[in-house]
């Protein structure tokens, strides 16, 4: 599983800055945060549309996601950040049931996610090399707007 020296060289590679290990860690909480968000809002989906379990087209991928997605795909980094990713997303809430196909989605739809977040700091800031505290929740609340 990819660790800390991974994400590192992700977060260069794809917003140009520079994150410690507590930055990893924020980056550990906000995507298991995103699982939620996905699960959710993919189940409620499914739900509409007379189904239990969520099948790809449940989630909520924009066009601007897809193009993160496409970017993500490109990054040298990507299968390192995949292997992590895999390893590390935890499981949806109990009432939610991702179907194999979009089980098979999810890596990229978070290299995706996590590609529009390393990107947003120099957005926010553009002098931001080593994002701080303060960095990081003016990003996550952008996020938390958007998402």
């Amino acid at each position: 599983m990819a660790g800390t020296p991974e994400v590192q060289r992700f977060f260069r590679a794809a917003g140009s800055i520079d994150v410690d290990k507590a930055d990893v860690d924020r980056f550990r909480s906000f995507v298991d945060g995103k699982v939620d968000d996905l699960a959710i809002a993919g189940r409620d989906t499914a739900r509409w549309n007379g189904r239990d379990v969520i099948a790809p087209q449940d989630l909520p991928i924009t066009r601007g996601l897809q193009e993160q997605m496409r970017e993500f795909g490109r990054l040298d980094e990507a299968d390192d950040i995949r292997e992590w990713l895999r390893g590390t997303l935890r499981r949806p809430p109990d009432d939610v049931t991702f179907g194999e196909e979009t089980e098979g989605v999810l890596t990229e739809v978070f290299g995706g996610i996590s590609v529009a977040l390393a990107r947003s700091f120099r957005i926010v800031d553009p002098e931001v090399r080593n994002p701080s505290t303060r960095d990081w929740d003016r990003v996550l609340d952008l996020f938390r707007l958007t998402t």
